[in-house]
Order: C-alpha cells, then structure tokens, then sequence
C-alpha cells in the first residue's frame, strides 16, 4: 500500500496550518512526521484519521482517494483517552467493537495482546492501578486490536522504562514487518531513527525536508572526521586548528576537502593509536534543529 498526502492545505480562521504539504509512506515500513509544537504535525494526523477535513488536496491510497469504510486505521494518542474507573478488558473489548469486531473476535484479540504485552493478570483490573507506563501498553492494544492497515502512534514510548519500551519496540517492528503503514510522531529522535527509514520535517505547516533518512545525511559534505584515541593531546597539538574536541571525550577534524577524508584517516590510524574514527554524519536532532530552528529535542527538559 501507498499512503499519499497530495498538497493539503488546511486553515483555521485566519490562521493557516498547513500549506500544501505532501509526502508518501508505503506499506512494511515506517514514516516519521517530526516538527515543534504547533508546525502541523497533529492538523495532518486529523486530517487523515478524518476528524476533518482538508481545505483543499487529497489523502490518496495506492492512488485513489482513501476510503475510510474499507480501511482500518489504528490511532495511539500522545494523550490517553482511556476511562480509569472501568475493568480493563471490558474497555479494551468495547474499543474493539467500535471498530467493527465483533464480540467474540474482540475477546480473543484483546486477550492475545494482554498476554503478548505481559498484562493478561490485569485483565480484570482497572486501569487506575496500572504504572503510567502500563496504560501505555493499554492504550497500544486499543490502536492495534482491530488489526489495522495504517497504524499512527504519536509519542508511543512516553513513560515507558527501559524493559517495556523493548517490549514495545519489538511489537512496533512486528506491525511493520506485516506490511502494514506505520506513521511515528515523536520528539524521541533516537527512536524515529531506529524505526523510520522516512521522515517528513514540518516547519510553520510546510514541508521542510523529506525522505530518506540515509540519503539526507549523506547528502552533507563529508568533510569531518570523529575519532576517539589514548594520544587525544598529542593529536590535537599535531594536527592544530583542524582538530577540536568534540562531544563524549572524542575529537573532530575538519578537512579542507572531503576528498582527504581517506588520506587523513591513513595518517592518523599509522601514526597515533585509534580507538575509533569515522566520517562525521549529522545526528537527527542536528538536521531537525537546522531545519526548525528549535533546540535540540532530546536536550529538553
């Protein structure tokens, strides 16, 4: 399947939210929608759930305009919007059936998902006695319950601790690996960089950049090299105003061309004693911050 935002433009009163943004996202992988508060990527969620609709510009599948009665889709909130007084099973099977299972197939997917996901003991129970990260997994069931074809989670990993976020990274890449769409929304860039092979940055509703995440670094000069070394003083006095220290006891070299990269890692690795050394690719959090303007997303508070 091909998912197909075709120039949507959306406004609210005067304020225009999304300017003509379009991207593609195909089926057995994921497509990460990254942006600050407030660029859009929320507006276009809604818009392709069909909470409502665009000003203008189409959601295509595999070329046709979507139809949402032959299409499932499976939506995890950044904010939960389960009911903490009510047994947790009763509500997973009630979310179900609002999606078109019936009763019988919904207690037996829901019992398949508490027990995939480590929760069948509080099948019973009700959501208020559950971790924050606990409901997490709660709420993941209800997006994927139904076995959608195009599955969006905004901000899956929040408040999961390290052994859940494993369970719930190893779930993600199962959905995937069926074929299904999977749209990712989240300021966790080094989980968009695990997941997403594609990405869309939103700036101010309009597309920034797209594409492939490889392609976009490489598209960079390489003319930086990191390294790690026990002769870290020795290079930097060697080497003079090319060298810097760089983050985590490491070092950069800037070139004078990209071209000298492989010149300069034969000098350093016959002369010095290397530990690491690498050609220096931007981070995801460096392109979004280029990109956005924003701070860095994972040194936020």
């Amino acid at each position: 399947m091909k998912l197909q935002f075709k120039e949507i433009f959306k406004s609210f009163g005067e304020k225009k939210v999304l300017k003509g943004i379009s991207f593609t996202a195909e089926s057995g992988m994921a497509f990460g929608i990254l942006g600050r508060n407030g660029a859009g990527k929320t507006t276009s969620i809604r818009i392709l759930m069909n909470v409502f609709a665009a000003d203008s510009g189409e959601v295509l599948l595999d070329g046709k305009k979507i139809d949402y009665s032959g299409i499932k889709i499976g939506y995890l909130p950044e904010e939960r919007g389960l009911y903490p007084k009510k047994k947790i099973a009763e509500q997973l099977w009630y979310f179900a059936e609002l999606k078109g299972m019936n009763h019988s197939d919904a207690v037996k997917a829901v019992d398949y998902w508490l027990e995939r996901l480590g929760m069948i003991e509080y099948r019973d129970k009700k959501l208020e006695v559950l971790s924050k990260g606990n409901q997490q997994k709660i709420q993941l069931i209800t997006a994927i319950v139904h076995d959608p074809q195009i599955i969006v989670l905004d901000e899956p990993f929040s408040g999961l601790d390290p052994v859940n976020a494993m369970l719930l990274e190893d779930t993600v890449k199962e959905e995937i690996s069926k074929g299904k769409i999977v749209l990712f929304s989240s300021h966790q860039m080094n989980y968009i960089e695990e997941f997403c092979d594609q990405i869309a940055i939103l700036n101010d509703g309009q597309i920034a950049i797209s594409g492939n995440i490889r392609d976009i670094k490489r598209g960079y000069t390489r003319d930086k090299l990191v390294l790690r070394s026990v002769d870290k003083e020795k290079i930097i006095k060697d080497l003079g105003d090319i060298c810097s220290l760089y983050e985590n006891d490491s070092l950069m070299i800037t070139l004078p061309a990209p071209e000298q990269k492989k010149e300069m890692m034969s000098k350093l690795v016959s002369e010095y004693d290397i530990d690491e050394i690498r050609v220096f690719e931007p981070t995801l959090n460096d392109i979004f911050v280029e990109y956005t303007g924003g701070e860095k997303e994972n040194d936020k508070k």
